[in-house]
């Protein structure tokens, strides 16, 4: 069972869902964490809502679809925290919209932020985990990320994009005792459909009806800090909607069959 007192814990998406749900577990737990997302106003509520636990947070906001200074950003949060044993990208971006109707800007959009911005913090953070020859680092998928979806090209795109990364990462790195694995979350009540954006690039604005059903970001957090504690290579975050990926594999006739008639989560 890994102990995670007094190891430093790097989360992003840390604002809202399922990020701050595990700022939340992880201070609890005795970690020192670090928290960021492009909401600097919103950092500073999760850390305060950490009570007298709130002097093991500290915040670091930036924006995921801009990376320019990412190796000096890393640079000054490892010199503040000494080493960083987690890295946990959860933050990211979605959409809604078919893809006639998604412009190309938008697509690259979703890339930035969710591939992109991701890597680029998971490589500026690997050499200060090889130098200590320990580490884990997490990205965010979705059950999206391992077969298409209506309304979500860019984003289903986007998701499965890191999975070859991540996987190449674990391969490449295990021989410097570093684990990477891959958050693959169903239905958790986030906001990100709220902040789904339109072909237009507009918020959408409302829950799906889907996501409205599903888990709570609490229990979602507890699910992948229990997957980090097994050191799983995939770590499966949901409810009976996870079934589609067993159908998409093993019945891929009937996956084709079921997407179709999906609209929304």
């Amino acid at each position: 069972m890994k102990d995670f007192t007094g190891k430093v814990v790097w989360i992003t998406g840390a604002s809202s869902g399922i990020g701050e749900a595990l700022v939340y577990e992880f201070v609890k737990l005795g970690a020192k964490v670090i928290a960021s997302s492009n909401e600097a106003t919103e950092l500073e509520r999760v850390k305060n809502n950490c009570g007298n636990l709130s002097e093991n947070v500290t915040c670091a906001p930036f924006d995921l679809s801009d990376t320019s200074d990412i190796k000096k950003f890393v640079d000054s949060q490892v010199s503040s925290a000494g080493r960083i044993d987690y890295l946990l990208n959860i933050g990211g971006i979605s959409h809604r919209s078919i893809v006639e109707e998604t412009p190309l800007w938008l697509d690259r959009k979703i890339m930035e932020i969710n591939y992109f911005g991701t890597i680029a913090l998971t490589k500026a953070v690997l050499p200060y985990m090889i130098n200590q020859r320990s580490g884990h680092i997490l990205a965010t998928s979705s059950i999206a990320g391992r077969f298409g979806f209506p309304l979500r090209s860019a984003y289903s795109a986007s998701k499965q994009a890191l999975h070859g990364f991540f996987e190449t990462l674990h391969i490449e790195n295990s021989k410097n005792n570093i684990y990477a694995s891959v958050i693959i979350p169903g239905r958790v009540r986030t906001k990100i459909s709220f902040r789904a954006l339109d072909g237009q690039g507009k918020e959408q604005g409302k829950m799906d009806d889907g996501l409205a059903k599903g888990i709570t970001p609490e229990k979602a957090a507890r699910t992948i800090i229990k997957g980090i504690r097994r050191n799983k290579r995939e770590i499966l975050v949901g409810g009976s909607e996870l079934t589609m990926l067993f159908i998409r594999r093993y019945l891929p006739f009937l996956f084709f069959r079921l997407a179709g008639k999906i609209k929304s989560t």
